[in-house]
């Protein structure tokens, strides 16, 4: 790694995550899933985390390789079969109101040429097993943020160009930073003042009541309808105990929900 400060603007980037993303507090369980190759990242997340008070970090480790093999190689029965154990600690999590960050860094082809049928019905069978969590994360029930952070594999793909691994995924993590903002000299309060301004625009949507948006672009004429009396919010979130957290880093999100029996035209995804 020949960035700059790398060490110094991980730390920061590690604060951002468990102060603005989920927003640790006094007595707070944290559930972290990262790659095994995250590590650096997922030590400071967990020493800041402990540090706001929370009670204790359980990491989830994932290898790209490794779930490759599996799905390959493991009779989809077996795949789609969700152990109890799984399940019940998944509502055990859910009950005790854990907060979950999950640092998104997977090789976009790891799982390239395999049977698509059998990732989906794994995919399909663990979504089932696990609803109750997915439930509290859609309902901010549960505080929790997806990150980005930088690998080999990703780099190499926004950054083909480049000559060398190291300086891709240089150039990879510098553009995560300027876009979560770890260059500001206070990236925690360039991210209130960006919650403040997504619910500014998000209030200004909500007194326009449009009844569609019509989007255009080369191949793309497409009207989404919009339900009457629509509501509009920023990225920040409250969850139910009232703390506020930032379910994506980066972010620059306003959003609403479609009619869904009023869409009209074509869209093509180039």
């Amino acid at each position: 790694m020949t960035l700059t400060n790398f060490d110094e603007l991980l730390t920061k980037y590690a604060e951002a995550i468990v102060r603005t993303g989920v927003n640790v507090q006094k007595g707070h369980t944290v559930v972290l899933q990262a790659a095994v190759d995250q590590a650096p990242l997922v030590r400071l997340i967990t020493k800041k985390a402990y540090a706001l008070g929370a009670v204790e970090v359980i990491v989830k480790w994932v290898d790209d390789i490794i779930n490759r093999e599996q799905m390959e190689h493991t009779p989809e029965e077996i795949l789609t079969d969700i152990p109890q154990y799984k399940i019940d600690e998944s509502l055990a999590l859910v009950a005790k109101g854990a907060s979950r960050i999950s640092l998104i860094s997977s090789d976009p082809d790891a799982l390239a040429g395999l049977d698509s049928k059998k990732i989906a019905a794994f995919q399909t069978a663990n979504g089932k097993a696990l609803s109750e969590q997915r439930k509290a994360t859609q309902a901010n029930k549960v505080s929790w943020v997806v990150a980005a952070a930088a690998s080999d594999k990703w780099a190499a793909k926004v950054f083909p160009d480049l000559a060398t691994t190291s300086e891709q995924v240089d150039a990879l993590w510098e553009a995560i930073f300027k876009a979560v903002h770890i260059f500001d000299e206070d990236p925690i309060a360039t991210w209130e003042k960006k919650d403040v301004t997504l619910n500014e625009k998000a209030n200004e949507l909500n007194k326009e009541q449009f009844t569609a948006l019509h989007y255009t672009a080369p191949g793309t004429d497409l009207i989404v309808g919009l339900p009457a009396n629509h509501l509009w919010e920023g990225a920040g979130s409250d969850n139910v105990r009232g703390e506020r957290f930032m379910a994506n880093m980066p972010t620059e999100e306003v959003f609403t929900a479609p009619d869904a029996n009023r869409v009209d035209g074509v869209v093509r995804s180039t």
